[in-house]
């Protein structure tokens, strides 16, 4: 299970929203002046995020939690984000490449990104529909685990 420090907003019903700060783990990395995410989490910096989550604890609004999702699922759903966008763009590409042989386009490259771009679009069309209709889902659900305990300030260092 993944877990991460969050603050929640408001609650509706079985959901909880949350705000969670994103951060990197470039501080104690021994590269990160020659690396190039400690470049980028520089230059974007903490942001802040809201989330919807599910709330089995009760949570309301200004209690601070720790929210997790299940490292099997963040893998699978990881997967199919990179992976069917990437399967897309080439499989429309080599249709574009077929089709032009096929009709005798002397210059086969116009036709081949042609299709390769309208596959990336059908693809990243269809995990948004895929999305839309799994935002809900509880088997894809972040959850609220537990309390987090309070803050303790010790010399300045938190």
């Amino acid at each position: 299970m993944i877990e991460e420090r969050a603050i929640v907003t408001a609650t509706r019903g079985a959901f909880a929203q949350v705000e969670t700060t994103r951060q990197t783990s470039c501080g104690s990395c021994e590269a990160k002046s020659a690396c190039g995410t400690s470049a980028l989490a520089k230059l974007l910096g903490n942001r802040r995020n809201l989330v919807e989550v599910l709330n089995p604890i009760g949570a309301v609004p200004g209690d601070r939690v720790i929210v997790g999702v299940d490292e099997s699922i963040l893998t699978r759903v990881s997967f199919l984000f990179y992976i069917l966008p990437l399967f897309t763009l080439f499989g429309g590409a080599l249709l574009g490449q077929w089709l032009a042989e096929v009709i005798k386009f002397q210059d086969t490259e116009p036709l081949s990104i042609l299709c390769g771009l309208l596959g990336l679009a059908s693809g990243l069309f269809w995990l948004k529909r895929l999305v839309s209709r799994n935002r809900r889902s509880r088997s894809f659900q972040a959850v609220i685990l537990r309390q987090a305990g309070t803050i303790q300030f010790v010399d300045g260092i938190h």
